[in-house]
């Protein structure tokens, strides 16, 4: 029979919202006692901490490898929107998922995925109706139906989008939101339909307005979107509304850091301590109705121990009473996995990028660094030979999209702010129908970032004036099965090679990602055309 283990330190108890100095007593995985002492040692325990919403799929690593990482950092939990490879290869990617996350000791909260394809103007390689969506949230494993992205569905009154909500209803399971820059009365109109948080508020007065509409705000801080600075006062004014989640981490931030950097920020900007940590555990693990421990008598022992609540520094994680990291170093120990995908498309024919001019103006996607909507700018289009050609001078380049799962022409578009000066870089990232996404300075560098992903089935890649790098990401265009921290290496490498080309975004392969995501306004590129996320329609490229 296992032993009883013994915990000393100023424990805080989020539940009764205190700290106090005493001793916890763990037998086999769970808490079977707490004492309060007279004398302690001087560091913190503390509960686990817990990622409110993000999608694995976008740390380009599988579940367990995921893990091996987060544990690091004090993250126990997540709140994980499987949504990504869904979208690939549909139920059976959920599966995988869950299948995956069994290997190791870490609490993978998965959602039902409600918007499979996110649109029905993309080509995606699978689609989750109501019945797909009743199974999943009949399961015990699925916690909750991921963010509702499809919002003019549910203004609208759709009958597909309506009728998932109801089965999370039946399942008395809470529905994300994803509305950016709602507002008024369609806001109220959302929330009422059942839609129970928003992660993708980028004013503070969007989340104010939201939240006292009695939306949960998630402040989120990715390797893309960082909305921490503009909402983080809401934390002090509204603290049980408030969640903290990254979203979408790529492996080379998620080596520094986690959930643990929200905690450090928001203490440094002088919130009360308990508020900041029930936001990093206590609000998400009531709001989803998760199981992970709370530093509670009967309760899993999944706790962190910290050295003090300032430096938040992550000395210890325990899940279950296994300790799974220690001073820096993930316990976990590296777990096999399989290969699913679904990738059928051939070479690019130079030809099909070629774009005729027909206008002296065009319209460009303008990237916002740090943000996912982008701005709708037009331009006077540089016209060679009756071809319009991408204009380096004026940070003017070619954007691309391919259909993965058919042999289709690519779409083509053109976009600023990535300021290269050569090549170009491409990604079977792709949100959220994941098609082939390139940018770059001429049509042949672009042809070929695109083939060295078609040559390894997916992956990001780059090519230059003396180099042609590609990160292979077999599991569905999107996931690595390597060790996460080589992964996290290599793709720093590759993110400095692209900055060294002129590149002044901040995460160019995640801003990259971001620009099919239709259902953010403004301007995006599907597979399938030149899309105005505000009305939620095609638009032509040339034209004022």
């Amino acid at each position: 029979m296992d032993e009883v283990q013994k915990f000393s330190g100023q424990i805080a108890d989020v539940v009764a919202g205190r700290i106090f100095k005493g001793e916890i007593y763990v037998k086999e995985g769970r808490i079977v006692d707490i004492r309060e002492t007279a004398k302690a040692d001087k560091h913190f325990i503390v509960p686990g901490l817990v990622d409110a919403h993000i999608h694995i799929e976008s740390s380009m690593l599988v579940p367990s490898e995921f893990a091996r990482l987060a544990v690091v950092h004090g993250t126990v939990a997540t709140v994980s929107d499987p949504h990504e490879i869904a979208n690939v290869v549909g139920v059976r990617g959920v599966d995988y998922m869950l299948d995956n996350a069994e290997k190791v000791p870490f609490y993978f909260n998965f959602g039902a995925p409600s918007c499979v394809p996110a649109t029905s103007f993309e080509t995606a390689g699978a689609h989750l109706g109501p019945a797909e969506i009743d199974e999943l949230l009949s399961r015990r494993r699925i916690k909750y139906l991921s963010e509702m992205m499809n919002y003019p569905g549910v203004l609208n009154k759709d009958p597909e989008v309506m009728e998932k909500i109801q089965i999370a209803r039946k399942f008395n399971k809470p529905v994300d939101g994803h509305a950016p820059g709602l507002r008024g009365d369609e806001t109220k109109r959302y929330i009422e339909a059942g839609i129970s948080t928003d992660h993708e508020c980028f004013t503070y007065e969007e989340a104010l307005e939201k939240i006292k509409l009695g939306m949960k705000i998630l402040i989120r801080e990715g390797s893309a979107a960082k909305n921490f600075n503009a909402l983080i006062e809401l934390l002090g004014q509204y603290p049980e509304m408030i969640m903290f989640c990254s979203d979408d981490k790529h492996p080379d931030s998620l080596v520094k850091n986690h959930i643990d950097e929200f905690v450090r920020r928001a203490v440094i900007y002088d919130f009360k301590l308990m508020d900041v940590l029930r936001a990093a555990t206590l609000n998400p693990v009531r709001h989803y109705n998760l199981e992970n421990g709370l530093l509670q008598r009967g309760g899993y022992a999944d706790f962190i121990i910290v050295n003090d609540p300032e430096e938040f520094e992550i000395k210890q994680t325990w899940i279950r009473g296994q300790k799974v990291a220690e001073n820096g170093k993930t316990l976990l120990e590296k777990t096999h996995s399989e290969i699913i995908n679904q990738f059928s498309c051939g070479f690019v024919n130079p030809e099909d990028l070629i774009v005729n001019a027909k206008g002296s103006y065009i319209k460009v996607i303008d990237v916002i660094d740090g943000q996912l909507i982008t701005r709708h700018g037009i331009v006077e289009a540089s016209v060679e030979n009756n071809e319009v050609c991408t204009d380096i001078e004026r940070d003017i380049l070619k954007l691309v999209v391919v259909n993965r799962y058919k042999n289709m022409a690519p779409a083509v578009a053109f976009v600023r702010k990535f300021n290269l000066k050569q090549g170009a870089i491409a990604s079977t990232v792709s949100h959220d129908s994941h098609n082939i996404i390139a940018v770059g300075v001429d049509d042949m560098s672009i042809k070929r970032a695109i083939d060295l992903l078609v040559q390894n089935r997916g992956g990001i890649s780059l090519v230059n004036d003396v180099e042609h790098i590609v990160l292979p990401l077999p599991v569905a265009g999107l996931m690595s099965l390597e060790d996460g921290y080589e992964i996290a290496g290599e793709y720093s490498r590759m993110d400095d090679i692209v900055k060294n080309m002129g590149c002044t975004l901040n995460s160019p392969y995640m801003s990259l990602s971001f620009l099919a995501l239709l259902v953010i306004p403004e301007l995006k590129l599907s597979d399938k055309g030149l899309f105005d996320g505000k009305n939620f329609r095609f638009v032509d490229l040339f034209g004022e």
